[in-house]
């Protein structure tokens, strides 16, 4: 099975391929010219446009030892953040609390390692696309607490709960909505949730790994974040699409006891 690479950037554009398949999208920071002339690809997306190009519904790719199913959207995203996968390999903790969870990598990856994983994610839908990835690399069987509902009132009742965790791993979005229709701001909520996270680590606890997105949240902010509520052992940087020309997107930041 083929995994997943970047070929090349450029122009603000991005050439990668997932599995059998090469796909040409948008990439607002690769403001450098390709490497190569002209690309060839299996399909292109563009914001204006959608999809161009024959494409299977779905397809399978393996990333990080672990199997993904990979299914183009209307946005042009496809199931699959590989930028992620360097932190995956972190995921050292018996009792993972996984946030905004997306289709599982995280989760299969941890529960791969044996951990006990508790994955929250407001969208119903991408909580089944987690749960076909769990059941494609073996794991139909794990400890795994599939979770659909708003962030910030679930970790609520978690926090009344008394439930505790050793490592959390959250990637808030810039906007989103729960699921009763609730509004997540990232600029409203940053803190708040940060403040939850805080009092759901156990004793044991060795981890927190914030990855943002958002335009403007860099190393320095998520490392400020995570200073002020956790302690200085903190370490950051930019998230990348990793390749020979590494393509940024997005930051990190992550404490460590």
């Amino acid at each position: 099975m083929k995994s997943y690479s970047l070929l090349d950037s450029g122009n603000g554009r991005k050439l990668e391929q997932f599995g059998p398949y090469v796909l040409d999208r948008p990439s607002p920071l690769a403001l450098w010219r390709p490497s190569v002339g002209k690309w060839k690809s299996d399909a292109a997306f563009h914001r204006e446009t959608g999809w161009s190009g024959s494409l299977p519904r779905e397809w399978e790719v393996e990333i990080g030892g672990i199997r993904m199913q990979i299914r183009p959207t209307d946005f042009g995203h496809l199931g699959l953040f590989p930028e992620h996968a360097t932190l995956w390999a972190k995921l050292d903790a018996p009792r993972l609390l996984n946030l905004f969870a997306y289709s599982g990598g995280a989760t299969v990856f941890a529960a791969k390692r044996g951990a006990e994983v508790c994955h929250v994610d407001a969208s119903k839908g991408m909580i089944e696309w987690a749960q076909e990835n769990a059941q494609r690399n073996g794991l139909g069987k794990a400890p795994i607490r599939w979770i659909v509902d708003d962030v910030i009132k679930f970790l609520t009742r978690e926090v009344r709960r008394g439930r505790r965790y050793e490592g959390i791993i959250l990637d808030p979005p810039s906007f989103g909505r729960g699921s009763r229709g609730e509004v997540f701001k990232v600029d409203d909520e940053m803190g708040p949730l940060l403040d939850l996270c805080q009092q759901l680590l156990s004793d044991k606890a060795s981890f927190v790994i914030l990855s943002c997105h958002t335009p403007g949240y860099t190393p320095l902010v998520l490392q400020h974040l995570l200073q002020e509520r956790f302690g200085d052992n903190v370490t950051g940087g930019e998230m990348a699409l990793p390749g020979k020309r590494p393509v940024p997107n997005g930051a990190y930041a992550e404490w460590r006891r």
